[in-house]
């Protein structure tokens, strides 16, 4: 699972990164700050099924599991990238791998359309979305637009299925079959009559593509300073908005990870560990406390559980071999966690684990109640599997 981190540039994208991951990157207040695409592993964060046991699992903090994601910061975006401008080809070419994408805005309004700054509410955040949405389209349509008129008389002379092909051209973006019939679906064009598409009706499908193929989340930093309205007019979109606060983020995690406060990614409030600490220390924790609970939280945990559970629509499963104790082989209790789409079925869990193991499945069993299961059942989020196997 990979969710990519994109937006233009000084927005703040670096900076959720590192909050997210606690790797070492460059963060800086200027554009390009990010050449290379930066890659770390950060989590979700779900209540542990052992919380249903009398003892804790011993791979959880004290109830709170946390799932391992790949995470993308990418080069910053800037208008035209899809034609090269700026660090646009590595940004596009870098962002193909994601399932999703967290598109991080400065909801301050403090930076202007290519990342520089200026006052805070001089610039309007709903243009990013706007922006980050066409680049994104008009890259997919400059791959197919390349070799169009070829593959139009290709499909027409040899009768192929026109899903099929524009599929295979835009496999690189991260697109299949399903995404492309869809969208020609939800776009209305004669499939029968695709050599007298317009180039708007391109434009348009690679939209509807874009759309289903690279769903999107906003992530509305430096919430602690934007102007109300800007945040309320990006919760008012057709889309999941977060408000967030990456720079309290990293601060909080900086700050447990030198065991001066104890803090659980996601939580509204720290407890603090030290005695030792100097008057604009105190000062800046209690400014960042009263923040996160005025936010109920930095922002960053919700947003990367809302790409995963609510955007992707994924659920959680733990797979054992010993329905009773929960344990695997070695004794060891809950030690795996699987994201899968929600509607998997036992089956799909099979398949998961190992290939063969799918391959000789038998049934599977229930561990919270012990129940038999079939192949087409479907799981549920948080889940305790016993899958049985002729597999060796």
């Amino acid at each position: 699972m990979t969710i990519g981190l994109a937006g233009k540039p000084n927005a703040g994208k670096s900076t959720f990164f590192k909050a997210a991951t606690m790797a070492d990157v460059d963060i800086a207040n200027y554009p390009f700050t990010t050449i290379h695409a930066n890659k770390g592993v950060t989590y979700v964060r779900a209540k542990c099924p052992c919380l249903e046991r009398d003892k804790r699992c011993g791979n959880c903090s004290d109830g709170i599991r946390y799932v391992p994601i790949e995470l993308i910061d990418v080069a910053g975006l800037v208008p035209d990238a899809h034609q090269g401008r700026g660090l646009g080809n590595t940004f596009l070419d870098e962002l193909r791998q994601a399932h999703a994408i967290i598109h991080v805005i400065d909801a301050s309004g403090a930076t202007d359309v290519e990342g520089n700054p200026v006052d805070v509410g001089d610039h309007d955040p709903l243009e990013d979305i706007d922006f980050l949405n066409r680049e994104l389209t008009m890259w997919m349509h400059s791959i197919l637009k390349r070799n169009w008129e070829r593959l139009a008389r290709k499909i027409q002379a040899e009768g192929l299925k026109i899903e099929e092909i524009l599929a295979e051209q835009l496999a690189g973006a991260g697109v299949d079959e399903v995404h492309v019939n869809r969208a020609l679906n939800d776009c209305k064009l004669d499939r029968g009559n695709h050599t007298k598409w317009t180039d708007d009706d391109l434009i348009r499908l690679c939209d509807a593509i874009r759309t289903l193929s690279k769903p999107m989340i906003i992530a509305a930093n430096k919430a602690d300073i934007a102007p109300p309205e800007n945040i309320s007019d990006l919760q008012a979109l057709d889309q999941i908005a977060v408000p967030t606060s990456a720079a309290a983020e990293l601060a909080l995690r900086s700050a447990s990870k030198s065991k001066v406060i104890s803090y659980e990614p996601g939580d509204n409030d720290f407890n603090v560990l030290t005695e030792e600490l100097s008057p604009a220390q105190k000062k800046g924790l209690e400014k960042i406390r009263t923040l996160i609970k005025k936010m109920n939280g930095s922002g960053i945990q919700e947003c990367i559980n809302s790409a995963v559970f609510r955007l992707l629509d994924l659920i959680i499963v733990y797979p054992v071999e010993d329905e009773g104790k929960w344990t695997d082989k070695n004794g060891r209790m809950l030690p795996d966690a699987f994201l899968m789409k929600k509607g998997s079925s036992a089956h799909d869990l099979a398949y998961k684990i190992h290939s063969d193991i799918g391959e000789h499945f038998l049934y599977a069993v229930d561990a919270k109640t012990k129940m038999r299961l079939g192949e087409k059942h479907e799981l549920n989020d948080g889940d305790v599997v016993k899958i049985v196997s002729t597999a060796k």
